[in-house]
């Protein structure tokens, strides 16, 4: 049984949206956010910091790797990633299967943290009530991970359209306000429940 996860991720916006949604998917566990200051600062540190968790690390505990893929190749950061573990001597959810228990789970949010927040469409009226309800029934928004020209910027365009953030999007705010609201199991953004699935494998620890 998974007892304490640590989770990297790439931005403090990130974090923020942990901090309520893990206590929701870890159904118990303990764990830490630890934010970088970005994608590259966290890829840059990532080796290092592996290898200081790889001397200590005990077997009830896991690390969560969290990035965007932005505009990179999701299968070529995975397996950026997927490489830093091993060179670390740790154990990656890819590399152990299902049948031995994981050290690392490495995740890609597709294409940015605000993909899930189109994912839960009623987290985002609840915290912004002026948004339309019928925003995921266009095609451009129906699935959260295929939003062409950037979520966060059409994201801010809906909720600039309904009088929420005139002078420019404050991520850290939104992503609070937003997650707040999350329920992971009506999450439409097939990211998100992978992201999910991995995690809630970790109560069949033996």
């Amino acid at each position: 049984m998974l007892e304490r996860l640590i989770a990297l991720v790439e931005e403090h916006s990130m974090a923020v949206a942990l901090e309520r949604l893990l206590p929701r998917v870890l159904r118990g566990a303990e764990f830490e956010v630890r934010p970088f200051q970005c994608k590259d600062d966290l890829l840059k540190r990532l080796p290092e910091r592996l290898r200081g968790y790889a001397h200590w690390l005990p077997k009830e505990y896991a690390i969560l790797v969290l990035v965007d893929r932005d505009d990179d190749d999701c299968l070529l950061i995975k397996q950026r990633l997927e490489n830093i573990a091993a060179e670390a001597g740790l154990l990656s959810k890819t590399t152990a299967g299902p049948e031995r228990r994981f050290q690392v789970v490495n995740r890609i949010v597709v294409e940015e943290l605000e993909s899930w927040f189109f994912g839960d469409w009623p987290a985002v009226r609840a915290a912004y009530p002026r948004v339309p309800e019928t925003v995921p029934q266009k095609a451009a928004y129906r699935d959260p991970d295929a939003i062409r020209g950037g979520t966060w910027e059409q994201l801010e365009r809906i909720l600039q359209r309904a009088g929420y953030f005139k002078s420019g999007l404050r991520k850290n705010e939104l992503a609070r306000a937003v997650s707040a609201h999350m329920q992971p199991e009506r999450n439409t953004s097939q990211s998100f429940q992978v992201f999910r699935s991995a995690l809630q494998l970790t109560e069949d620890w033996q």
